[in-house]
Parts: C-alpha cells; structure tokens; sequence
C-alpha cells in the first residue's frame, strides 16, 4: 500500500477575517490545508495542539506584534516564516529578517505570489538535506550540527534554535572552510532567489548566526570577515 504524501499545513495569523478567509480558501486550491488565527494567544493555542509546515504572520496585530511572535518562533523553532506587512519601511523588513523570518511580503499581495513563496521555502526545508559524505552530521570546535534534524549543538550539549536561512548559512559554510565567499554567494546559499536581496540582509544573517555561536563580532573566531570581499569560516577542527 503507497502512502499518500503528507499534505502541506499553514498556520495564517493575521487579525484581518476577511483576508483569514480568502487565504484559507485559495491555499486549499494548491494542496495546502490551513487554520487561520487572529492574534498571539491564538497562534500559541494552535502551535501547541497542531503542526505546521509554516506561519504566514502579520506584521502590525492587536497586542503583541508580528515581530514579538516571530522573535518567539524563533527561539523555539525552525519552522519557516513568511511575514506580511501594509507598512513599506526598509527597517521593518530587515528587523524581520534580522529575528529570523524566511521571507517578507507586502501588502497587497498576489494570492499566487504568496502560494509561490511558499512552495519554495518549502522545497527548500525539505530538499536542502546534507550533502557530506558522512551525511547526517558535522562537528566543528565542540559544535554539532545534525543536517536530518537541523539542529545545532553546543559544546555544553545545548540545542541552539536554528532558522532555516541560518542552517543553510551554517551548513554552506562547512562545506566551504577557510575559503572566503562573497556575500552574493552566501546570499543564494542562505536564501535562494526568491527573496530580493538588499545590502544589509547577508550582513544581518551573519551577525545572528555569530550570536547563536558565540562569536565574538569584535573579534570573530569562527566566521571572519574579509574586508571587500565576503566572509571565510575558520574553525580549527571540522569533521
């Protein structure tokens, strides 16, 4: 007996009903089962009873704001984030990358622009598997990081929450040791071309993958930068 494939699930939070419900019916159209929430507690709520595949999270929400929810994904959890907004301000969208968001829409938006996103965060997760000979995992300075799980830990036996632009920024990097890459590089690794780069992105992704490291920025010993060129990752032992 072949089993189906799993069926995509999205969890919509957003306070507006009547865009809940056109995403909520046009997701269904392209496979992707979806529960629609209007604010923090209620995204708690289905977070814990259900699980999804991705949250698509607005920006400006009664109470606690999208980017509070998405800084409390986060330190949880990889699942991808996609998060909408009506405001246009540059800054909103880097603090949202910069907290760990997978891609950032405007509002208006094409419905299928959103479906395409999605279907590509997704294949993403689910392709980007290791690529080392070993194949499940690599250790480097007292660090692990599990490619199947997509888990990092600490010399202290910690698991360090990953976002999955900053697993593919981690995983390209040890795929690559001691050889400087351009920041046009890293950003296709990190983020592919779905998302529209902007100067600062690769630089933020870095900078939050130093903090879940350890890493000094002042004096970074893992991920160094070099100046007009890109960053090199230097980390003495890697297997």
């Amino acid at each position: 007996m072949v089993e189906n494939p799993r069926t995509t699930r999205a969890l919509i939070v957003d306070d507006n009903v009547e865009l809940r419900e056109l995403l909520g019916g046009y997701l269904s159209r392209f496979s992707i089962d979806s529960e629609a929430v209007g604010d923090g507690q209620g995204m708690r709520r289905a977070m814990a009873q259900s699980r999804f595949d991705v949250v698509i999270l607005d920006l400006m929400l009664p109470g606690e704001d999208g980017l509070a929810l998405c800084r409390e994904i986060r330190g949880k959890s990889g699942i991808p984030i996609l998060m909408l907004t009506a405001r246009c301000e540059p800054t909103d969208r880097i603090i949202g990358l910069e907290l760990g968001a997978d891609d950032y829409m405007a509002k208006p938006f094409e419905p299928r622009e959103l479906v395409a996103r999605i279907q590509t965060i997704l294949r993403r997760v689910r392709d980007d598997g290791p690529r080392s000979e070993n194949g499940k995992h690599i250790r480097f300075d007292a660090w692990q990081l599990d490619g199947v799980l997509r888990q990092l830990q600490s010399p202290e036996g910690l698991l360090v929450p990953l976002s999955n632009a900053e697993f593919r920024l981690l995983w390209t990097f040890l795929e690559c040791p001691r050889r400087v890459l351009s920041r046009e590089q890293l950003l296709d690794a990190a983020r592919g071309r779905s998302i529209e780069a902007f100067d600062r992105s690769i630089d933020l992704l870095v900078s939050r993958l130093r903090q879940k490291l350890g890493d000094d920025p002042r004096s970074p010993r893992l991920i160094k930068t070099v100046r007009g060129e890109g960053y090199l990752f230097d980390a003495r032992e890697i297997g």
